[in-house]
């Protein structure tokens, strides 16, 4: 089944919200899409007329096995690219995802390849997704948002999202990348602040860009990572 670039990016996106949530609801997908509401209840029809979502009225969609499996290899193709593009040529981080938005449909799967085998078969992208395998299987680390942790708490970073530029330059600034250790020390009262301790020291943190951190308590990470889950 040859998609076109539309739907390829409705499946990609598709395929992240569900990493999150038990459905992609419409409005969801189109927030994340810029695209209004309507416009995206007449392509999620078309994706499931051709068997690639399944819809429940009022509850959003679900992937099908087909439509998953493409939208793997889409989402294995973008992560891939972001990986390549740090590593290989050196983009910053804040600008590999919008790079990678437009080589994910070109390249072939020879290139792909390459790309992998150049990377050592990596298992994650700059901003700590996980990159889909060859075979479809994806591992991935039980995560919460940052703003869901127990003050107290040690916790290492996982992952952040990836479509805000302004936002990996801050956090690239205050030194949090996937794979830091932070202790979230408080939560300051009335929605405000979550003040955090580093190794570059304390640091307070909004309740957005914690929202866009997803981290695990250093103990489960640890767990994970001996069972060859992580």
């Amino acid at each position: 089944m040859v998609l076109s670039e539309s739907m390829e990016n409705y499946l990609k996106v598709i395929f992240e919200v569900l990493e999150h949530e038990d459905r992609a609801a419409t409005s969801t997908i189109a927030e994340r899409m810029g695209i209004a509401a309507p416009s995206v209840t007449a392509m999620l029809k078309r994706l499931d007329d051709l068997g690639l979502v399944s819809r429940e009225p009022y509850r959003g969609v679900r992937l099908t096995e087909v439509g998953e499996k493409m939208a793997l290899e889409i989402v294995r193709h973008h992560r891939l690219i972001e990986l390549y593009l740090a590593t290989a040529l050196g983009v910053p981080w804040d600008r590999v995802h919008e790079e990678a938005e437009k080589l994910e449909h070109v390249i072939s799967e020879d290139l792909e390849r390459r790309m992998a085998d150049v990377l050592g078969d990596p298992k994650v992208d700059p901003h700590g997704s996980p990159i889909p395998a060859l075979d479809g299987t994806l591992e991935r680390v039980e995560a919460r948002p940052l703003d869901q942790a127990t003050p107290g708490t040690d916790v290492r970073v996982i992952e952040v999202d990836d479509r805000d530029p302004e936002l990996l330059r801050y956090l690239a600034r205050q030194g949090l990348f996937p794979g830091t250790r932070v202790t979230l020390l408080r939560v300051e009262p009335f929605d405000g602040p979550l003040v955090l301790s580093s190794d570059g020291g304390e640091l307070s943190l909004g309740r957005p860009a914690a929202e866009a951190i997803r981290v695990s308590p250093l103990q489960q990470v640890s767990a994970g990572a001996a069972s060859g889950d992580a």
